[in-house]
């Protein structure tokens, strides 16, 4: 598959909130930096990731655009409260490498009503 094709169904799995196909699109000792938290290393952690945030809010991923380039495909996207960001996803093989997230947390939090952080 193409970068662009991967993403579109690993938006698909997203959009589902089907951690087990999110992760399959994961190679083992993929890093995802979604830069506003700590980055992630391994299929485990980013499955830990993916069901904590499942279970903290609704999360929906609409796509603005995908641009690809060789071995990478870059999201824009929407979400239906308001919310923009980006991510940039490194592909080898069919799998995710490497996945690098920019969005804003602090209204991610807002949004969806969750506590922020007293730091």
């Amino acid at each position: 598959m193409r970068p662009k094709e991967v993403i579109e169904k690993w938006v698909e799995a997203f959009n589902n909130a089907n951690v087990t196909d999110l992760i399959s699109f994961y190679g083992d000792e993929a890093i995802n930096y979604q830069v506003p938290n700590t980055p992630i290393q391994g299929k485990e952690e980013i499955k830990k990731m993916f069901e904590e945030e499942f279970a903290q809010a609704k999360m929906v991923c609409i796509i603005e655009n995908i641009f690809e380039d060789g071995e990478w495909a870059i999201l824009e996207w929407k979400d239906p409260l308001g919310l923009r960001g980006c991510g940039f996803f490194h592909i080898i093989n069919d799998k995710i490498v490497f996945q690098r997230g920019y969005w804003d947390k602090l209204s991610f939090l807002r949004k969806h009503g969750l506590p922020i952080p007293k730091e």
